[in-house]
Order: C-alpha cells, then structure tokens, then sequence
C-alpha cells in the first residue's frame, strides 16, 4: 500500500510556476493507493483560489482524500459568515462532507475538521469529530492499517519550533489511541517532520507526520523557501514514511529522508518501533 501526503498547498501563494505540474506528475507515476492532502488548499479562501484547488485535486489518478485548514475558512474581513458558516465556501467549490474516508484493501483512512471560524490559527476538534473517530475505526477489520487525517496537531511534537496545538486535542489523541490509530497525517506548521510519540499508561504507539508546505512560498524555520511532501509506504512487517523535497536545479521533488517503523511483535505495547 501506497499513499501520497500533501499540506498546505495555498493557491494564491504559489512558490514557483512548475512546483505544482511537478507534484502532479510525481504522485501519478507512483501509482499510489490513495492521496492524502490535509489542509490550507487556499490563502485567503477566494473563489480563484478554491478554483484552482480544485483543479490540481482533479487532476490526480488515485482517489483523494481532502480535509480543510484554517486558511479555507473566511478571513477576518468577513466576520459574519467567519462566525456562523467558516467553511461554506470550502463545501461549495471542493467537497460538502468534511469527515471523509477512504476504504482499501489492508488500508483505512479517515479525514477530521479541525478548522473553525471562532479560532484565530489554532484549531479545535469537537466531541462530534472524536465521536466519528470512534465509530468509524471500531467498525473496522482488527488488522488494516489505520490512519487519521486533519490539519492541525494534537501534541507538541520534538521540532525546531513551538507551535500550537487544536484546542481539545488530548481527548483526540486518547480516542486516536484507543482506536489503534497507527498513523496521523497533518500540516499547519509548514515544516516536514515525522516522530513516534507514546503516552504514559497507553498500550499504543501512533506515528505523525506532518507535512511541509507542498507548493506555497510559506515554508517557515529550516524550511523556509522549501516545500515537501511524503510518501507513505506500508507493508506488513510496517512502513516507510519518504519526505520529499522540491529541488529548482531539476524543477523535481527529490528524496530527502526516509523513516522506517517496523511492526511490533513481542511486548505489550502494540504499534511500531523505529528502525535505522
């Protein structure tokens, strides 16, 4: 199984005129399962942005699967439907329903909102939200590989910077656990880093990657001016997350890193183990 994980795309803030063709070609020749953009498909929420979005969501062969970002709900200029309907343009121009999933063979993935109107940045994940993480993994085979995908993060991850966390993420990341969530997609951060996290008293481990930014000119830290996108490679002794970078010499993404996890098999705690 295979999945491409793209963030923070940002039309209206592209970085370079062939970065997206180039994202586009490389995802379709690695005949991946599934595409996973999680969040930021727009700068300002614009109807040209959602428009292009669109397009470049469209133009991949795999079955994608899209939640938004802070970015895709209307900017502070429009109070009233920031308030009462963030996300009607997002629902209007990419996709209405904003918990998604896909379903194959081995291989689950489930898309949350964690973006909201009546936070600034930060995001916020409802009991609503945490209820669907529940009902939609419980009634899964006990052994595919499970994933969750939203835009913002549910713990401070080990990384250059301090950022924020959504707002009710530590109940998230219990009911991800509960669950046997084996890995979390995110962005948000315009940074590509990918950590094993465990939680005292917990039986399981989660992977998270989050994403760079895959074609906007926001890449912050020591990722300013880069963009990044991961593959994601799984099989049944466990998987290898590939961080992709965009390379201007060759107008490509070129491997950066990898990060491989193999599957637990001796022990209580259920999960994967980093491996060099």
């Amino acid at each position: 199984m295979r999945l491409a994980h793209i963030s923070d795309v940002h039309f209206g803030r592209i970085a370079d005129p062939q970065i997206v063709e180039a994202l586009i070609e490389q995802v379709n020749a690695s005949e991946v399962d599934a595409v996973v953009v999680s969040g930021d498909l727009s700068q300002r929420a614009r109807p040209r942005e959602f428009a292009a979005a669109r397009d470049f969501i469209q133009a991949f062969e795999s079955p994608v699967l899209v939640v938004p970002g802070n970015h895709d709900v209307y900017p502070w200029w429009h109070p009233i439907k920031r308030w009462w309907k963030p996300l009607q343009r997002y629902r209007d121009m990419i996709q209405r329903d904003l918990s998604p999933s896909i379903e194959q063979p081995g291989l689950r993935i489930l898309g949350i909102n964690s973006a909201h109107g009546r936070t600034i940045k930060g995001g916020r994940i409802g009991e609503e939200e945490r209820q669907r993480i529940t009902d939609y993994f419980s009634a899964q085979p006990d052994d595919v590989f499970r994933v969750l995908v939203l835009h913002h993060h549910l713990i401070k991850l080990k990384m250059e910077r301090s950022h924020d966390i959504a707002r009710h993420a530590r109940a998230t990341l219990q009911t991800a656990l509960r669950q046997k969530v084996d890995l979390i997609l995110c962005g948000h951060l315009h940074i590509s880093h990918v950590e094993p996290i465990e939680l005292s008293g917990g039986d399981h481990q989660i992977v998270i990657a989050s994403a760079g930014t895959a074609t906007s000119d926001r890449g912050r830290g020591s990722n300013q001016s880069t963009n990044y996108y991961n593959l994601v490679a799984v099989d049944e002794a466990g998987f290898v997350i590939t961080e992709y970078r965009f390379a201007e010499r060759s107008s490509r993404f070129e491997e950066e890193r990898k990060h491989r996890f193999k599957r637990r098999t001796e022990g209580n705690l259920s999960g994967y183990d980093a491996s060099l």
